[in-house]
């Protein structure tokens, strides 16, 4: 049996990690600004976390939701005081694709309705529904394409506000920094407006913060920049650095009712352990600090560059796009088999930096020397 051949592949076999750095099969180093598509929160290989998750696995790594898991209550009271959520309700799964697809079912047995509203360019994930309201129809099977669905751009509040006042959104779903779609901004007038809306409307406001959420933005939450309270936030990647998990939180609104929602996988032992492994981590290391400062250092010392190949850097913390006047693989492919630095990439053109929490200003000015090797070549 062969791999199913989905994926284009650099040449690069990655098979060790510390912090911001990965070594390959031959021993090369490199930088890592990607973060495995800002799933390393807390780095590579931390010391606390492999303790907490071979301790767990010594004791027992899964068992089904149908006992008690002391574990999953205990990360549910820190992740909310540590998010500033400890009122809402919380529910795990394994990607943040599920904790999108949870967070729409939700919303719709809550009013009963089934449109969407959704962003152009924005990305939500490739199962049922949340591969529905992802704006990419390359990537949305004819199965999938059930009309739920209205895109609209961002930003553009007189268009949200014409197909709310219809009375029949059941959700609107925003990323407040939109990753797969380039580092696009929400701003804080059009987040506030959005949230008034919905309440209005008896529309359920779902925040994805996925990608920018977990204290990659330098707050817990990217939509904590814009003053508004999602009625439902989803997380996945960051929440355990790399172990496969995801997680909806809920509003105090939304009562439970058994069987409404399920997961064989979700919330099991080994992934509480390797979770609350990085909420230690994150306060013990002041990681979202971290990235709010690392990510405004980073963010200068790329304006300061002043290449003309670089037409606009945007983002917060350690989510940063930059974009380029010539395609990003002219620049991506060199970075890495030159420079050995990864990065991540958005549309055609756009350079995508989403690497460890745990990045540092020497490793900041280590990647704006490479990039700036690159970007002279050109």
């Amino acid at each position: 049996m062969k791999l199913f051949d989905v994926y284009p592949l650099f040449d690069v076999n990655i098979v060790k990690g510390q912090r911001c750095r990965v070594w390959d099969d031959k021993g090369q180093e490199y930088l890592d600004l990607y973060g495995g598509h800002a799933v390393i929160s807390i780095g590579h290989s931390h010391p606390h976390y492999i303790e907490k998750v071979t301790e767990q696995l010594k004791r027992i790594g899964f068992y089904s939701n149908s006992v008690i898991n002391r574990l999953q209550a205990e990360l549910a009271e820190r992740l909310g005081r540590i998010s500033g959520y400890d009122d809402y309700q919380l529910f795990l799964i394994n990607s943040g694709a599920e904790a999108n697809e949870n967070a729409l079912k939700l919303a719709s047995f809550s009013n009963g309705r089934t449109r969407v509203l959704s962003a152009q360019k924005a990305f939500h994930g490739r199962t049922s529904l949340a591969v529905e309201v992802t704006n990419n129809p390359k990537i949305i099977a004819p199965i999938n394409d059930n009309g739920h669905v209205t895109y609209l751009p961002l930003n553009d509040l007189a268009a949200w506000e014409q197909e709310l006042q219809k009375g029949d959104v059941c959700a609107v779903i925003i990323e407040c920094i939109q990753g797969v779609g380039g580092i696009q901004m929400v701003s804080e007038e059009f987040a506030r407006g959005l949230q008034k809306l919905c309440r209005e409307h008896g529309t359920v406001l779902i925040g994805d913060e996925i990608q920018c959420g977990y204290g990659r933005s330098g707050k817990f939450f990217a939509h904590q920049w814009l003053g508004i309270r999602p009625d439902i936030i989803t997380v996945a990647k960051g929440i355990a650095n790399g172990f496969p998990m995801g997680g909806v939180l809920i509003s105090p609104d939304f009562q439970p009712v058994y069987g409404q929602l399920g997961t064989t996988f979700g919330g099991n032992h080994l992934a509480c352990a390797a979770a609350l492994a990085v909420l230690d981590v994150f306060e013990q290391e002041h990681l979202v600090e971290n990235a709010r400062e690392v990510g405004t250092y980073l963010m200068e010392g790329l304006q300061a560059i002043g290449s003309s190949h670089i037409t606009d850097i945007r983002g917060r913390g350690l989510m940063i796009g930059i974009d380029l006047d010539v395609p990003h693989k002219d620049v991506r492919q060199p970075l890495i088999y030159q420079e050995h630095c990864f990065t991540g990439c958005a549309g055609q053109n756009v350079l995508r930096l989403l690497p460890p929490l745990c990045l540092t200003k020497q490793d900041c000015d280590q990647f704006i020397d490479k990039l700036t090797k690159i970007l002279k070549t050109l």
